[in-house]
């Protein structure tokens, strides 16, 4: 294969160490062999001073030649017109990176300092983007472009396990390891006789998948009402009440072996009043966004019953419908322990049977 010719459409540095390597090594050339091919192969357009009789002479006048400004100026306006795109939509963050990086050798922006001001102006122009309000608090102290690279890359990692509006989650439960479940159209033969809500398998299957829905992108703990749409039955997890007809009076079913009250799936329409649940994390405060793995406490108003609060629970309680049995669910409202705590997990590919 012949070697290329320079033409100032590649960094000197590294078009004459390409040289010295092919010249060297695959034909066992000298050094000074090699200052004369690489001087026979720098094309005709650009004009080098007499005299160049070493590679660092000829390195210094490819760069005062007026193409290698061109050369710099043109992959810093690449750099500024380089977006980064999240993975989840598509983008490849190790193809971004190398981009990156190659762009700012050849425009050679070596001050760490600009090459954050480049990798930020990258990042999307969305006001509910993780990685933008993250950046510059992760950048701290940075001072290489490896350590930059490496924070980066902490930041695209923390975001893809960020539970958005619409993700799919599974809810596992600490104390037993297994998963919220509902079986759509299998109904309690007590109380409300709605959808029955159960603690299932002990991995992630279709009937314990739950679409999540919350009014911004991303969930945070200090703004976090949400909503739990079973995906197989597209019913809503929540409270099922009973107006007695007396006084406007409204009862809540209690579920099937104690007089906790009953969790169950209903109404598919999101308007479902008995179907918005809080979280806050179960051991720290201060979280920021919900993501995935998170342990959480799951709490719900009960509005016909002054907003009392109640806490999602589960416990070795089972039940019956037929002959098969079921690991209760309910809400309580007393003291927090062990069986209130849930582990949310992002599903990335959801397969639906």
């Amino acid at each position: 294969m012949d070697f290329p010719k320079y033409d100032g459409s590649k960094h000197p540095d590294e078009w004459l160490d390409d040289a010295q390597k092919y010249f060297c090594v695959r034909q066992g050339k000298g050094s000074e062999y090699i200052v004369y091919i690489a001087l026979s192969l720098v094309d005709s357009t650009i004009k080098l001073p007499t005299g160049i009789d070493n590679i660092e002479k000829l390195r210094n006048a490819l760069k005062e030649d007026i193409s290698f400004t061109v050369f710099k100026n043109t992959n810093k306006r690449k750099l500024q017109s380089l977006k980064y795109n999240p993975e989840r939509k598509g983008g490849d963050t190790s193809y971004f990176i190398s981009t990156f990086r190659k762009l700012c050798y050849n425009a050679e922006i070596n001050d760490i300092e600009e090459q954050k001001r480049y990798l930020y102006k990258s990042l999307p122009n969305n006001h509910f983007d993780y990685i933008s309000n993250e950046f510059y608090e992760k950048m701290k102290n940075v001072n290489s472009i490896n350590e930059l690279i490496k924070r980066f890359e902490e930041i695209v990692l923390e975001e893809s396990n960020l539970i958005r509006n619409g993700s799919v989650v599974a809810l596992k439960h600490i104390a037993t390891g297994k998963y919220l479940s509902s079986i759509n159209n299998l109904c309690y033969t007590t109380g409300s006789q709605k959808q029955l809500i159960f603690i299932g398998s002990s991995e992630p299957v279709p009937n314990s998948l739950w679409k999540i829905e919350f009014s911004d992108e991303l969930a945070t703990y200090a703004k976090n009402s949400i909503k739990l749409q079973h995906v197989k039955s597209e019913r809503f997890l929540g409270l099922y009440c009973l107006n007695t007809g007396y006084n406007n009076r409204f009862n809540y079913h209690k579920s099937p072996l104690n007089n906790h009250t009953e969790v169950s799936c209903k109404e598919k329409n999101k308007s479902y009043k008995h179907s918005d649940w809080k979280f806050n994390h179960s051991k720290l405060k201060n979280q920021g966004y919900l993501k995935s793995n998170d342990i959480i406490n799951i709490s719900i108003k009960k509005i016909y019953d002054n907003d009392k609060v109640e806490f999602l629970r589960s416990h070795d309680i089972q039940f019956t419908i037929g002959n098969d049995t079921f690991q209760e669910v309910v809400c309580h409202n007393e003291r927090l322990g062990g069986n209130d705590e849930w582990c949310i997990e992002l599903i990335h590919e959801v397969k639906i049977f």
